[in-house]
């Protein structure tokens, strides 16, 4: 199954994974942002909010459709968020992970699981070396904030509803407890850290 979404979704897939797709609805082919180097226009009022909002002038976006659009000519340079077109660029500000992780598909254990995630643009990401996940601890709460890489260190938070279940996924490897997904394991926490907060 490709994440970059040229094509229908695959025949004869697992229950719970066909539902998944069926959810993100068409993927559509991404046009190619990596090759865009347009002058820099500035920024524009236009946010993404952390819990996945996007605002224009201070008003929300309502229409999902636009949403998908923007979200397909979203480029990160460092810290920055940018959309782009072959002829401009404008600045964005994005408060936490430009999207969110908003349902998560697993099977298979250990070294040979794959979890596969649907952000609320309707992309597909399946966890692996080339979309990795990283876990932070939220300042605030000491809460655990996990994230998935999407696309050129664009990332999409993972949602409150699924940390629970992708913890129980978590086993113990090599002296740290993490998630396994297409074969690269991602730490949670050491042995140490997990010891210190029991």
């Amino acid at each position: 199954m490709s994440d970059e979404g040229t094509g229908p979704a695959p025949k004869n897939l697992p229950a719970g994974l066909a539902a998944l797709v069926s959810r993100a609805g068409p993927q559509r082919a991404l046009p190619p942002v990596e090759r865009w180097n347009p002058p820099d226009c500035g920024a524009i009022d236009m946010r993404i909010a952390a819990d996945g909002q996007w605002y224009y002038l201070g008003s929300p976006i309502g229409r999902a459709p636009l949403v998908r659009l923007f979200s397909t000519v979203l480029k990160r340079e460092g810290d920055r968020h940018y959309l782009v077109t072959p002829v401009e660029k404008v600045e964005i500000t994005v408060d936490d992970a430009p999207f969110l992780a908003v349902e998560m598909h697993a099977a298979g254990a250990a070294a040979a699981a794959h979890l596969t995630f649907r952000t609320n643009v309707g992309d597909l990401v399946e966890a692996g070396p080339d979309h990795p996940l990283r876990f932070a601890i939220e300042a605030d709460t000491g809460g655990l904030k996990p994230y998935i890489e999407v696309r050129a260190g664009l990332e999409a938070l993972v949602t409150r509803s699924l940390v629970h279940d992708l913890v129980a996924r978590g086993e113990m490897h090599e002296g740290e407890f993490g998630v396994w997904s297409k074969g690269a394991f991602f730490p949670i926490a050491s042995q140490a850290e997990l010891e210190r907060l029991s």
